[in-house]
């Protein structure tokens, strides 16, 4: 597994080799060695094509987010929210698939969402802390001032996600 460093402090991508055979294959996910992190829980997702589900965070108790893409392909984003950071309020665009094996470290203090880009996509993805309902915050996809390149015009959102706040109005 290899890891490589991006321009935002602490995130991370990393990409695994998968061994095919007449069988299928096989591929690491994540190895505990290389981001000595705890993960607390993890959840899986399925997305049809279109599907857009961010910009998501926990305020009050941030999590660290290992990011991988079990079937499918997905359009991985990720806001750097860090307040005394020097890329605050810039993003981060990753595609991650089953096929190029890449997975995204994601850590606290960013929002993060993703888009579903097959017609079936399933992300697995570990969390360093639970999910406190209190201290979720979402920002709107299509935020102005964050002017990220979703590649789409109308995607499928959930109402708590077509009802979510700009980026300007939250205090961090």
């Amino acid at each position: 597994m290899k890891i490589a460093k991006t321009k935002f402090k602490d995130l991370l991508i990393f990409k695994s080799k998968i061994f095919y055979d007449n069988r299928g294959y096989f591929r690491e996910v994540f190895l505990e060695k290389l981001l000595k992190k705890k993960f607390k829980f993890t959840i899986v997702s399925k997305s049809k094509k279109n599907v857009l589900r961010g910009l998501h965070m926990q305020k009050k108790f941030p999590q660290g987010k290992y990011v991988s893409v079990i079937k499918g392909k997905i359009l991985d984003v990720a806001v750097d929210c860090r307040k005394r950071s020097k890329t605050f309020g810039k993003h981060f665009k990753l595609i991650i698939s089953d096929k190029n094996s890449k997975s995204i470290y994601v850590p606290p203090g960013f929002l993060h969402g993703f888009i579903g880009l097959e017609k079936e996509n399933i992300v697995l993805y570990s969390c360093t802390n639970y999910r406190n309902k209190g201290s979720e915050l979402g920002i709107i996809w299509n935020d102005k001032d964050l002017n990220i390149n979703w590649g789409i015009k109308r995607p499928i959102l959930s109402s708590k996600d077509k009802s979510s706040m700009q980026f300007n109005k939250v205090k961090f």
